[in-house]
């Protein structure tokens, strides 16, 4: 017996393409071959991380500039060697240096590219 209802045949999604990267205004997108449907969005361009690296190894080395400045006697004091140029003025600056490097690495936009179809 039937009873005339017939039932719905189901519909694929067409076929995603390969591994494709494109530049949105904000984020690079990237589709990921290992899992279909999810996309992978960076936040920065390459040369933002360049810029971010620079930035932290300013950081750094201003610390190390800054770092130093203990005596073999500890009853003895060495203003010299404490309140000098490079701990006192040199090292600050290349640190705020860093720093102003990482803003600028933060905020700047990254170039667009041709989207791929």
């Amino acid at each position: 017996m039937s009873t005339g209802k017939t039932t719905p045949t189901p519909v694929t999604p067409a076929a995603k393409p390969a591994t494709t990267t494109t530049t949105t205004s904000s984020a690079t997108r990237m589709t990921s071959k290992t899992a279909p449907g999810k996309e992978m969005f960076f936040l920065f361009d390459k040369e933002n991380y360049m810029w971010m690296i620079g930035g932290v190894a300013l950081i750094l080395i201003g610390f190390m500039l800054m770092a130093g400045g203990k005596s073999p006697n500890p009853h003895e004091f060495h203003y010299e060697e404490i309140y000098s140029f490079r701990r006192i003025t040199l090292a600050p600056i290349v640190i705020l240096l860093g720093f102003a490097v990482e803003v600028y690495a933060i905020m700047k936009k990254p170039k667009e590219t041709a989207q791929a179809s």
